[in-house]
């Protein structure tokens, strides 16, 4: 293998180490990827292999996983990963302890560039000759459910809560942000459940103009309102035995509210200018990119509704926090595309993946996969390249703000400015706040309420 296809992972808690290495003269041509702990360098080893394993004492101590056991199983199941400990000079003890479990090298903190570039090189020299880096064995875990992509803890978390709802009838609260696969998770408990055979009715109620809701789930009469000339069934009725899944549930009136708060306790409703009953056996699951219990505490949706609905609460999650997830999703819709658009797209290109994989997705799976269909429909090779991504992946074109300080600001300021900034950077999300300044969410919001930043 040729240093220059070198593929590095550096644990750290922030992102600097990995940044430094990038921009070391030979960086530019190897692929750079990051865990802020080790709880998930497993994972990715299962999923990728890697020639170089970075680790900083401090990302070391900070995972919940046992680190020593960690780097006997990569040392004995990867032999072609060569290990590299950076360490603080007072713990140096559990550097002795890394080398005895596999680390080839450690090095004390400070680290020059030139230092830690001669290290990396010396690591990849190191390598015995004629291995070949291969992922490890994967542990017995799904990466797939129906249509749902992911093996991440976080997935597998929803896999068997999946599995538990779909062995009941019980009403079904799928939340999470726009774009994580809340409709294939509905598509996935019916595929599972005894209702497999019946219709999976999906009404995405932010779509319907607000005063066409009732009769589209409910159905109408001829002449119950003006325009309705004919009879129609509703939603309900069309999921006989089956399931009916309502999205974007936050969005419908409160007189829609009623009528669902009525079938749900009596299993029955009228069609819109009807007086006969009709029976529902239809099983319902709802979901919500709002947080629905803040949106009852603004007066917005109906307090016993929400506690009807939310009997079992599913919280689909970010790709961002999908530890390894990305290659898996890329993979599936690069055959998708290729299949689509007669493209031999084989994979991607050095550089890219880690671009990719250090970046927020605001839209999660769903920009994830747009993206890919945008990189396949304009690739002409067979790798997609960062030129085949949209702009906004393009550092050049958006470079993240910079923060200056006089030398003798008081470090209080200094770390006030700083949390402000960040804040500012990622729209005032808190949890990517503390994820850029490297701290816990937990230690985010002492420092908030200490500065008196709101």
């Amino acid at each position: 293998m040729k240093p220059n296809n070198a593929k590095i992972i550096v644990v750290a808690r922030d992102t600097s180490l990995a940044n430094r290495i990038r921009h070391l003269p030979a960086g530019k041509n190897w692929q750079v990827f990051r865990e802020s702990s080790i709880d998930h360098v497993l994972e990715r080893f299962e999923s990728d292999a890697y020639d170089v394993l970075i680790i900083t004492n401090a990302a070391f101590k900070a995972g919940e996983a046992n680190g020593i056991e960690l780097l006997e199983v990569i040392t004995a199941n990867s032999p072609a990963t060569e290990v590299l400990f950076i360490v603080e000079p007072r713990d140096v003890r559990v550097a002795m302890s890394a080398l005895e479990a596999g680390a080839y090298q450690y090095a004390k903190l400070p680290v020059s560039d030139e230092e830690l570039g001669l290290l990396v090189e010396a690591a990849l020299a190191k390598r015995p000759e004629g291995s070949r880096r291969r992922p490890l064995k994967k542990r017995s875990r799904k990466s797939k459910m129906g249509k749902l992509t992911g093996r991440s803890p976080k997935m597998q978390e929803v896999y068997r809560q999946i599995r538990v709802a779909a062995a009941t009838d019980i009403p079904v609260l799928l939340s999470g942000e726009t774009g994580t696969g809340k409709d294939l998770a509905a598509q996935a408990i019916h595929q599972q459940s005894d209702r497999k055979d019946g219709p999976f009715v999906p009404v995405h109620l932010g779509a319907i103009p607000t005063d066409l809701v009732a009769s589209e789930l409910f159905g109408h009469e001829k002449g119950a309102f003006t325009g309705a000339e004919q009879k129609r069934t509703g939603k309900f009725e069309q999921a006989h035995e089956g399931t009916v899944f309502l999205d974007e549930i936050s969005t419908v009136d409160e007189k829609v509210q009623i009528s669902l708060l009525r079938l749900i306790e009596r299993k029955k409703f009228n069609r819109l200018g009807g007086q006969r009953t009709i029976l529902s056996n239809a099983r319902l699951i709802v979901a919500s990119n709002q947080n629905l219990g803040e949106v009852v505490g603004r007066g917005a949706f109906r307090e016993d509704l929400y506690y009807r609905l939310n009997v079992f609460n599913i919280l689909l999650p970010p790709l961002r926090e999908r530890q390894g997830d990305i290659p898996l999703l890329i993979d599936e819709f690069l055959k998708h595309y290729n299949s689509s658009y007669q493209k031999n797209v084989q994979g991607i290109a050095p550089g890219t993946i880690s671009v990719l994989e250090s970046y927020g997705w605001p839209g999660n799976v769903r920009e994830l996969k747009n993206v890919i269909q945008r990189a396949v429909l304009v690739c002409t090779g067979e790798a997609v390249l960062p030129e085949h991504l949209p702009p906004r992946f393009r550092p050049d074109r958006q470079p993240r703000p910079r923060v200056t300080f006089e030398v003798g600001t008081p470090l209080h300021e200094v770390e006030r400015e700083m949390i402000i900034n960040a804040l500012a950077a990622v729209k005032n999300n808190r949890k990517r706040a503390a994820e850029l300044l490297g701290i816990s969410r937990r230690a985010l919001y002492n420092k908030l309420g200490k500065y008196s930043i709101k």
